[in-house]
């Protein structure tokens, strides 16, 4: 993969690998070097990394999750006419996740 923009992308292990293959823009978690009695220092870093590239990913897991909730409406195979109902609902659902989360992250 050459040319483009230098992007990084956060991938889980299933695509372990594919870093080497994209010049070092598919960042997956580490690999484990030491599967069977694996020295004590290495469990340790190990899951340092491990847990900062989960800290980093969750980001892109919650998009995906976003985005999976709003395919179940297009996949809407209900009455027609409904639809504008169900559209309301939704929209204020989400108007008021968004409002309980800004209250949330608001300073005290």
């Amino acid at each position: 993969m050459t040319g483009g923009p230098a992007v990084e992308i956060l991938a889980d292990a299933g695509y372990q690998g594919l870093g080497a293959q994209t010049g070092g823009r598919v960042v997956t978690p580490p690999h484990r070097k030491f599967k069977k009695n694996p020295p004590e220092w290495y469990e340790e870093i190990y899951e340092r990394q491990r847990k900062a590239h989960s800290s980093r990913r969750i980001r892109v897991e919650h998009g995906i999750a976003h985005l999976k909730n709003w395919r179940a409406l297009a996949r809407h195979h209900g009455r027609r006419d409904h639809m504008s109902d169900t559209i309301q609902a939704i929209a204020g659902l989400l108007s008021h996740q968004q409002t309980a989360t800004r209250r949330l992250n608001e300073p005290q």
